[in-house]
């Protein structure tokens, strides 16, 4: 039996079929040795029951409830035993050689110790989101005065979307996202996972942020590539537009200083009003940002104060259970 070497870590909620595609493309396109491991956050579609019928030789652990990303994956990578631990989103699909790729570069350029891939939408289209620039001041400015809308992609005045830059090249980063995220074991433990404080959204940059402290020097490796279809497990558009908004306070009021803290949640706030103005003066109430402006006292506070008011009570999942093959 060959000894794994890379752990594949997928978080599911209600996104069964997702997750089997995912799952099924993965195993069909990688022949390094795998060990897939799905953590289920209490759904109600029957994905355990489903995935452990459809594929007998992964893991799947029951975490008993939503417990949040962070916390799903830091479970899935302490039920792990391989040396490389492998971030996959379920919904994806796996690219042939996308996992080989990664563990050869991994191997053959150790010194970066943190890396990610390159995602494309369903029609082959770069998702740009499988890696972004750091949230600062000037970002955040930006995003307040609408110019990281009207120069949507330039790389001065919306900075975090790394400009026109197509993810095709092998370019150091600020921030690998947690849709396709690739690190030693060791590495992993050194930073203590990801920060369960954040629940879901902004844990991956919060997570980037602390690896790069620590000497590590996150890079895209463009031969790993993998559709990703975007939010499969979020159904509204101002829901999950609130949940990042509470992932982007927390950054700041965790990673940024005393001083620039309320400079930085009020340009957050600023934006999000900016962009909700149009559709209140129509009198439209159920429009995006004009969801995020109204959850404003919700998300603005962060987590964990933010879990309560945007996803309900989760705070005491049942105990975990797992099945291994």
């Amino acid at each position: 039996m060959n000894v794994p070497a890379v752990a594949v870590i997928i978080v599911n909620y209600n996104t069964r079929d997702e997750t089997s595609t995912s799952i099924a493309s993965l195993l069909e396109t990688t022949t390094t040795p795998l060990e897939v491991i799905v953590v289920d956050n209490g759904s109600i579609d029957d994905s355990a029951a489903h995935l452990r019928a459809t594929f007998p030789d992964i893991t799947v652990i029951d975490a008993g409830g939503n417990i949040g990303f962070a916390a799903g994956v830091n479970l899935g990578v302490a039920h792990a035993h391989a040396a490389w631990v492998m971030l996959l989103n379920p919904d994806t699909v796996v690219l042939d050689g996308a996992v080989d790729n990664m563990l050869a570069f991994a191997e053959t350029h150790p010194s970066h110790r943190l890396y990610g891939g390159r995602t494309l939408r369903p029609d082959g289209t770069t998702d740009p989101s499988s890696c972004w620039g750091a949230m600062t001041l000037w970002s955040l400015t930006c995003f307040a005065t609408g110019l990281s809308t009207a120069f949507k992609r330039n790389r001065f005045f919306d900075p975090e979307s790394l400009g026109k830059w197509e993810r095709d090249t092998v370019r150091e980063v600020p921030i690998i996202t947690g849709c396709l995220l690739f690190i030693r074991r060791s590495d992993w433990e050194l930073l203590a996972g990801m920060d369960e404080t954040y629940f879901l959204y902004g844990e991956d940059a919060d997570f980037s942020s602390r690896a790069i402290a620590a000497g590590m020097r996150p890079v895209i490796v463009p031969e790993a590539t993998i559709i990703h279809a975007v939010g499969g497990s979020t159904a509204s558009s101002g829901r999950k537009m609130s949940m990042v908004m509470a992932g982007k306070a927390t950054v700041i009021r965790r990673r940024w200083s005393r001083r620039t803290i309320p400079i930085g949640l009020a340009l957050l706030q600023a934006g999000a009003g900016l962009r909700a103005l149009p559709h209140r003066l129509r009198g439209r109430r159920d429009t995006t940002w004009q969801i995020v402006w109204d959850q404003r006292a919700l998300w603005r506070t962060g987590y964990p104060s933010a879990k309560a008011g945007l996803f309900g009570d989760t705070a005491h999942p049942a105990p975990v259970t797992v099945a291994e093959a």
